[in-house]
């Protein structure tokens, strides 16, 4: 793997990190394709182009105070012009009602292209193990 095409790519995730804790949809939107398509866990089942995309977000940054964002265990495999990664992520921090979460950790999935020369997100997927007897997501799990 191209070490230098890797630390780009982990640039771009830490855009999308940064952004959030900023609660800066610019500059999560730099990290994005205007076309990507997201599996997120909020309803409905895909969000299609960065508007609905930076929409979730929009939502959280209503409901936070502050945002942390943290990745954990990010692995990559790069090809010449598509790359993909998977993670753990989690989500936290103080709602405006002052309540301090430390949120729940998730799996994340990345797909990136290299449009134009830079590297964008043009999927991403993020979900939460579920009980299969209960139907009921799993949340209290850790990496």
């Amino acid at each position: 793997m191209n070490a230098h095409e890797e630390a780009v790519i982990r640039g771009q995730i830490e855009k999308v990190i940064d952004g959030l804790r900023a609660k800066d949809l610019d500059a999560v939107r730099e990290a994005y394709s205007p076309d990507v398509v997201s599996f997120d866990v909020e309803p409905p089942l895909q969000h299609v182009g960065i508007d609905a995309k930076l929409a979730n977000w929009a939502r959280v940054f209503e409901v936070f105070e502050t945002v942390d964002y943290e990745l954990r265990e990010l692995t990559l495999r790069i090809g010449d012009d598509v790359a993909f990664g998977h993670a753990f992520g989690r989500l936290s921090g103080t709602t405006k009602n002052g309540v301090t979460t430390s949120g729940m950790w998730v799996r994340v999935t990345y797909g990136l292209c290299r449009i134009d020369g830079a590297w964008r997100i043009v999927h991403d997927q993020v979900s939460v193990p579920f009980d299969i007897l209960s139907g009921r997501g799993v949340v209290d799990l850790e990496p």
